[in-house]
This record gives C-alpha cells, structure tokens and sequence, in this order.
C-alpha cells in the first residue's frame, strides 16, 4: 500500500488543539506515545481515524492530525466498526475509559472483542469516572469512597483482562501509564496485528483517584511489583532479576532463582500464540507480580474476512447482478 512509504515524526501527528487534561495526568504519556508510535508504523495519516466515547479519553480525537470522531457514550465500538466495514483500508482506533467501555458501553465492547473486527482498542483504566467529577466505576475496587459511593463502594470491580478473555479476544495487553517506551511499542505491534487489539492502560487519575495503582507503578516498587512478559522468554522480573513464575498444580507461584534448587529453567516460558486461553486468564488474575506487556496475540480470522466470504458465496450463486435485476424481477405493475 502507498501508505507504507510516508516518513512522518511525532510532530506530524500533533494538532493545533489545546490539550486539555489536568496537568501530571497519564493521558499526556498515552497522547504522546501514539504520536510517536504512529511514524515506525508508516500508515498515511489520511488513512487513520481516530473514534472515541465519553470521558476524559474521549477527547483524543482532537489531539491527533488524524481523523477522528468524538462519539456517544459506550457506542465507539459500534460506530468504529461500521467505519471498518465501509473502508477495510484504515487503520481505526478505539480510544475510551473503563467506564465508557464496560459501563453504559459494556455490550458494544465485547460483542467488539468476540466479532474480532480489526480494531485497535486503547483502554484508559484509572478506576474512576474522571470527566463527570468522581464517581464509581466498573473497575472501583471494594470499599473505595468516591463522590458516589461516600461510604465506599459495595460492588465488586470487573477486570478488564478477565472481561475481554471471556469474550474470546484474540490480543490483549496491559502496561503501566508510566511506561512511555513499552507503551509505544505495544501500539506499534497492536496495529500490526490482524483482528481486535485490546491495550488496557492503569492510568493514573492525579484528582479523583490519584495514586490508584502507585504501588505496582511508583519508581521504587515498579520492577519488583510488574512482571513484563515477551513472548518466548522466561517469565523473570524483579530489580535482581532474580524472581520467576512456575506453574505449580494449578497455579502460578513465584520463587527465587537460586533458592530450594530453582534454576531459569524452571521458569514459565510466556507464549502469547497458545490458543488455550487458560494460563493467559492466570497471567491476567495474577496479582503479585502484575503482568503487563502483550498476554495473548492469537491469529483467527476477523469479521470483515468472514463478511466478505458471505458476500462473494452470495454473488455467486444470486441471479441477480444488479439492484435493477432484482427491482424488476417477478411480477411488477405500474401505479398511474
């Protein structure tokens, strides 16, 4: 395609729109990691739309030289996928919040996931509803106070790992909104992946929820809280590089490298291709060490594969090759 010869910076990709976040928020970091992701993918920005929901994610349209839709509440997967269908050739991505997403835009995001229409999904998870001032959302842990819950949340969080696992998506990552350089790699490799790409961002919320995944984030704890998995390596992580994941019976368990005669080949090799998806649903409930990097990438054929197959079955085998043929087909009349 001619898209794939463009040279571009991130500099192309920025428009003339004031950003308007609150300052230290990781929506800064996501904004600035797709501006420079986009030039090592080489796609034309003409053939490039961004489609976004409610919330404070949902302004990202704006702030891309791209195209772009600031949508309805929880209906991005929807509208996105009738820009697929309409125009295979763009490379369309889905920006919207926890809330947006598995809120009021529950059905749309799985039934998204489980058609595996070749979108990319950028899921910004701060565990709040950020834009409407406070309240609860699908991913507020037990007990949480917000504006909407003043006594503390009574109802169990989704995950939004588990959630998109259990509709059958076929890629699914996770990375800490602090991580600019692995973000950026993620979405290089999320667009070059056929199907549905899902990347849930834990993102920070610096005024209504700040510090909500500070001790798996923070500097001081990040290498020793986060397991970054890549497919083909051993499952190794901490500052010492010395902790590793076994799978003992039916369970993940973490030891010591060195310690009660564990070696790195004892530790899990992580294959993101497996088409079992029952040690990535592990990975993804793993809550020491959290697992980011890609979980699963599985190749399956996606929706518009499958529609244009129904297409071409039909065509084939109708009489009728034309609107004209089928209009006047059978009996007609005139009305005078």
């Amino acid at each position: 395609m001619e898209s794939k010869t463009i040279k571009y910076d991130y500099k192309d990709f920025v428009s003339d729109q004031e950003v308007r976040w609150c300052p230290g928020c990781d929506d800064y970091v996501i904004l600035r990691a797709m501006q420079k992701a986009l030039p090592e993918i080489g796609i034309r920005r003409e053939d490039i739309v961004f489609i976004s929901g409610i919330g404070c994610s949902s302004r990202f349209p704006y702030y891309m030289n791209t195209y772009g839709m600031h949508s309805i509440h929880g209906r991005a997967p929807a509208i996105a996928t009738g820009v697929k269908l309409a125009n295979p050739s763009l490379s369309v991505w889905v920006i919207t919040g926890d809330g947006d997403a598995m809120a009021i835009g529950g059905n749309h995001f799985i039934h998204m996931l489980r058609r595996n229409v070749d979108l990319n999904v950028i899921l910004f998870n701060n565990e709040i509803y950020g834009l409407t001032k406070g309240q609860f959302s699908p991913t507020s842990i037990v007990g949480q106070k917000t504006k909407s819950s003043p006594y503390g949340n009574e109802q169990p969080p989704f995950s939004a790992g588990e959630l998109a696992l259990g509709a059958g998506a076929r890629f699914y990552a996770r990375i800490a909104g602090n991580s600019p350089k692995e973000m950026t790699q993620l979405f290089i490799e999320a667009e070059q992946f056929k199907g549905t790409s899902l990347i849930e961002v834990l993102q920070n919320c610096v005024i209504f929820n700040d510090g909500c995944f500070s001790g798996i984030t923070d500097k001081n704890v990040k290498e020793d809280r986060q397991l970054y998995v890549r497919h083909g390596q051993p499952m190794i992580f901490g500052k010492e590089k010395n902790k590793g994941i076994i799978l003992k019976g039916l369970q993940l368990e973490v030891v010591t490298i060195g310690e009660h005669g564990i070696t790195e080949e004892d530790i899990l090799i992580h294959d993101e291709t497996v088409q079992d998806p029952t040690l990535h649903q592990m990975l993804v409930r793993l809550s020491y060490p959290t697992v980011t990097g890609i979980i699963r990438a599985v190749k399956d054929v996606t929706f518009e594969e499958r529609i244009e197959e129904v297409n071409k079955q039909v065509k084939a085998h109708s009489k009728f090759k034309t609107a004209d043929d089928l209009f006047f087909s059978g009996d007609t009349y005139e009305v005078s």
